[in-house]
């Protein structure tokens, strides 16, 4: 059987995130990340030069399925924070991986900063606000999104119904939001 250097950098890559999301970029260890992927630590370099280029690797690459599990719609932000939220309250880790960057990494990655520049521009033109507001729209909304995951269960609840209607009140935040944006914009 062949060398499958693809399969390779592919488990790596899904070996990374568990690591990284568990315990940051600093806490991560390259040693428990090449065990898991049944590969070795040398793979990790000549595939990604590094461990901090590993963790860059890792956030594009979920950022890049996440962008095609939740398109981005930016005439209905309200429906886009709702499946955001529904896939992660599926995939917490990538919460916490997004965590772990902001607490590591004070700025975006060249990346991060095109994606969201441009939905914030999107969000603008298709509701007549400034870029900036734009911008104010997409921070908030992501927040919102997120703040399932990032609050203790002891203080947010437990259980389908309460998180069915912590679902209805982002729905409801959110449309909100873009409401008065678009108000404040007039």
């Amino acid at each position: 059987m062949g060398y499958d250097s693809a399969e390779t950098r592919r488990r790596l890559l899904d070996a990374a995130y568990h690591e990284f999301a568990a315990r940051g970029l600093a806490g991560a260890r390259v040693d428990r990340i090449a065990l898991e992927a049944g590969a070795n630590k040398q793979a990790i370099y000549a595939y990604f030069g590094s461990k901090d280029g590993l963790f860059d690797a890792v956030l594009e690459n979920r950022l890049g399925i996440l962008a095609d599990r939740v398109p981005f719609t930016p005439d209905d932000v309200p429906s886009y924070v709702l499946a955001l939220f529904d896939h992660l309250v599926k995939e917490p880790e990538l919460t916490r991986l997004t965590e772990w960057k902001s607490l590591e990494r004070e700025d975006a990655s060249a990346l991060e900063l095109e994606s969201h520049q441009e939905k914030a521009r999107a969000i603008a033109r298709a509701h007549g606000v400034s870029d900036e507001r734009g911008m104010d729209v997409l921070m908030l909304a992501l927040a919102a999104a997120k703040a399932w995951n990032t609050t203790a269960p002891s203080m947010r609840g437990h259980g389908a119904a309460r998180l069915a209607r912590h679902r209805q009140a982002l729905a409801a935040a959110v449309d909100a939001l873009v409401g008065d944006a678009v108000a404040l914009a007039s």
